[in-house]
């Protein structure tokens, strides 16, 4: 199973946001749609990711005040990111060791979507339940 597969199930949509919106316009954005980071975007180029960890750090140094600062100050922009073809083994090793849970999927030089590690996690569960029942058939027919 590859990054492909993921989105073709979940879709590919992704939230982005102008480096210039302020950190209180990501998180309404992160609560509203229930995602945990945007991509931030300019000109159909990938600036860098906005995470809800980003905003709860700029919070703890700045107070409240950090909501009003501007998504370019605050944003993780050395990011990695992943493409159509990479398997889950890969994407597990990258989120686990960068520490992260959200790659966006760039193909082409185009942002294509993005995977988070509760996509990861559904679609590996979902390919050990198959690999299951195939043993279970297996098993019972041999």
């Amino acid at each position: 199973m590859n990054v492909a597969t993921i989105l073709k199930a979940k879709g590919s949509d992704v939230a982005t946001v102008n480096p210039t919106v302020t950190l209180g316009e990501v998180a309404t954005l992160l609560s509203e749609r229930r995602i945990g980071a945007v991509v931030v975007m300019q000109d159909r180029k990938v600036l860098g990711i906005v995470s809800e960890r980003d905003i709860v750090k700029a919070v703890a140094r700045n107070g409240g005040e950090a909501l009003t600062a501007q998504v370019r100050d605050v944003m993780t922009s050395r990011i990695t990111t992943c493409s159509l073809n990479d398997s889950v083994d890969e994407l597990m090793d990258s989120m686990t060791m960068g520490r992260f849970r959200h790659l966006p999927v760039i193909e082409d030089g185009e942002l294509a979507g993005i995977i988070s590690i509760g996509d990861v996690v559904k679609h590996r569960i979902a390919e050990t339940v198959m690999e299951t029942e195939a043993m279970r058939l297996y098993i019972a027919n041999g």
